[in-house]
């Protein structure tokens, strides 16, 4: 990646984390997507100024797997360390049940500061 794209020496990105439940890939296709809109629509509310240098280096997105016991305990990380994140529960017309949570998405922010709260995950 070309330095001009580089904030302070750092990329931003997002890092949407789905939950272990039984979901059919478009299914989680799609709750990834309402994840990464959902905190794009937050971040740039706070800071569109952010979120136009994240779309600038490439809206650069990473999708990682966990529990709903672990994505709650990120939600909470991200929220202390003051990094936009949005937590998504199904609307039960598919295939989950109403409620179910599906999807947290953490960014976009510096790439060093979500590896601290996510870094441990594995790739889905």
């Amino acid at each position: 990646m070309q330095k001009s794209l580089r904030r302070n020496g750092k990329m931003l990105k997002m890092v949407i984390v789905v939950n272990k439940v039984e979901m059919s890939p478009g299914k989680m296709a799609a709750q990834v997507a309402h994840a990464a809109v959902d905190c794009t629509i937050r971040a740039w509310k706070k800071d569109k100024t952010k979120v136009k240098k994240w779309i600038e280096e490439g809206q650069k997105k990473v999708v990682l797997e966990a529990s709903e016991e672990e994505i709650l305990e990120l939600q909470k990380k991200a929220s202390r360390e003051k990094i936009f994140n949005s937590l998504i529960r199904d609307a039960g017309l598919t295939e989950l049940e109403e409620g179910t949570l599906t999807a947290l998405a953490i960014g976009p922010d510096d790439e060093d500061k979500i590896d601290k709260i996510t870094g441990h995950l594995p790739l889905k």
